[in-house]
């Protein structure tokens, strides 16, 4: 068996009832086998980047997983599409988005995952959660450089 390790994951959302559907997600990334959710953040709510459609819902948990990063990822996208996901077009309004943003220490860059997640530097609704359940991923200096983005706790 594998050892533990931590991996962080950020959910979005921003069609139906969002905050009800992050909820679920957090329940049913729990429920992944070889998974044990270890925190979840508070929710926040963000405008849209680089999109139009809805203000969305995001948060952060941390999961303790015995997978690997692309068996992770595989049972994140297996949960997308269960709640409807549909993907016409970049960055389209969504039912629920799941990034695999960190794990353990993991550098990986293959055409289905880049670890840590590529572009979540320059996201507050990915930066503040994350801040929230391990404060030790995040630069202080990166949240100063996100400030000017929209993002509330609920």
């Amino acid at each position: 068996m594998r050892p533990e390790v931590r991996a962080f994951i950020g959910l979005g959302a921003n069609l139906g009832d969002a905050q009800a559907t992050l909820d679920q997600a957090m329940d049913a990334i729990a429920a992944l086998p070889g998974c044990r959710l270890a925190a979840r953040s508070p929710q926040y709510r963000s405008a849209p980047l680089e999109a139009s459609g809805p203000d969305y819902v995001n948060a952060v948990v941390e999961v303790a997983t015995t997978l690997s990063a692309p068996e992770l990822l595989q049972g994140l996208m297996g949960l997308e599409q269960q709640a409807g996901r549909e993907r016409p077009y970049r960055n389209a309004p969504r039912t629920l988005d799941l990034d695999l943003l960190l794990y353990g220490d993991a550098r990986m860059d293959s055409p289905s995952l880049t670890l840590p997640h590529p572009r979540m530097a320059q996201r507050a609704f990915v930066l503040r959660p994350l801040a929230d359940v391990a404060p030790d991923r995040v630069d202080p200096e990166r949240l100063r450089a996100v400030a000017d983005q929209v993002c509330e706790r609920r």
